[in-house]
């Protein structure tokens, strides 16, 4: 039986620019480009999120909803040191640390002594140190398994941890909406909802059959998730294979013109992504994701060596010419080559997970 903590610092950028600067203390303040390039918040504090402010919503349009907003441009070197800080204290508890980002990761400390082999107190512990020795607040998940520790660990933000034991398991993740599932996005979550299934336990209604007749080989993990089962373990060496951003579009895009215009954005927001998974390795191939009004899909790739808003351009007037309808959604991206020149592993900074819960198990 697994003892896995989700730790998530809140807010992260938006809190190291508040710790380096204190006079913004109580401010709203964000992160992100600038309004008159069409840039994007990468994150905001909860002050800021008081006014509606969000994380991926447009520079301009968060100034509107909060004009004494301080918009801050990201300063990924001081971002980068705090995350070290942060990956040393994790360390300290476990080797199984997997990284997800610069703020946040899964520690497996199944096994650890420390802190009579409690998860919650290590979990505290570790809370603690955060905020002492880096000057910022996390927050923490304990669970069986990393779906569920990942959840727990935004339900009491911020600065709080939340403890799902095995035996709460079956009614904690039940309880559950169904748009906490990872993968499951506006239009999954609408889809599910026009079926009447709003939670977990709904969901539980539907044979596996049913689910990957509805939604293909993503119907297998939904029934395995909407059960709380993820097996698959903290995994510290993983290789990152690829990084994308994308984005479904509340109306669909008309036209070439209308998609090449909704580039920027994303491209801002890859960026960003791409400066914080900087060590992941080689780029080897860029590529754009375009799914139509229809609902089918094309990828087009092409071999590169770093990230390039002119190729992805190409790649998307080619993507869209194999149909040529409109366009609900654009993803664009790289693959990395499978090892660096020293032949060791990539590091990993994104993941999610899957794993069977028991009844019984020590206390978390």
């Amino acid at each position: 039986m697994r003892k896995i903590i989700h730790c998530d610092c809140d807010c992260f950028y938006a809190a190291v620019e508040v710790r380096d600067a204190p006079e913004l203390a109580g401010r709203p303040v964000a992160v992100g480009g600038r309004p008159g390039s069409r840039g994007v918040i990468a994150t905001c504090n909860y002050e800021a999120r008081a006014f509606g402010v969000r994380s991926a919503m447009s520079s301009a349009h968060a100034l509107r909803l909060c004009p004494q907003l301080v918009l801050l441009p990201p300063d990924f070197e001081r971002y980068r040191a705090a995350s070290r800080q942060i990956l040393a204290i994790y360390r300290d508890y476990t080797p199984l640390v997997e990284p997800l980002s610069l703020d946040e990761a899964y520690l497996d400390v199944s096994g650890v002594e420390r802190c009579r082999g409690s998860a919650t107190l290590m979990a505290q512990e570790i809370r603690a140190r955060i905020h002492t020795e880096v000057g910022i607040t996390a927050s923490a998940g304990i669970a069986p398994n990393k779906f569920i520790a990942k959840v727990a660990s935004d339900w009491n933000k911020p600065n709080g941890q939340f403890v799902v034991r095995p035996e709460e398991v079956d009614a904690f993740v039940a309880a559950l909406p169904v748009k906490k599932l990872f993968g499951v996005g506006k239009v999954t979550a609408a889809r599910l909802q026009a079926a009447g299934v709003d939670t977990c336990g709904d969901l539980r209604a539907w044979g596996q059959a049913e689910l990957v007749a509805e939604f293909g080989s993503f119907g297998a993990s939904l029934y395995r998730l909407c059960r709380g089962e993820d097996n698959r373990p903290v995994s510290p060496d993983r290789a990152r294979k690829s990084l994308s951003v994308e984005t479904t579009y509340t109306e669909d895009l008309p036209d070439l013109d209308a998609c090449l215009d909704a580039l920027p954005p994303l491209v801002e927001d890859f960026t960003r992504r791409y400066e914080r998974a900087r060590d992941a390795g080689a780029v080897c191939k860029a590529f754009v994701k375009v799914k139509f009004a229809d609902f089918s899909q094309t990828t087009v790739e092409r071999a590169a060596d770093e990230p390039s808003p002119a190729l992805w351009r190409t790649l998307l007037a080619e993507g869209h010419a194999r149909k040529a309808l409109p366009v609900r959604l654009i993803g664009i991206g790289v693959r990395y080559a499978e090892t660096r020149e020293d032949g060791a592993q990539l590091a990993l900074f994104d993941a999610e997970s899957t794993g069977a819960v028991g009844a019984h198990a020590p206390d978390v």
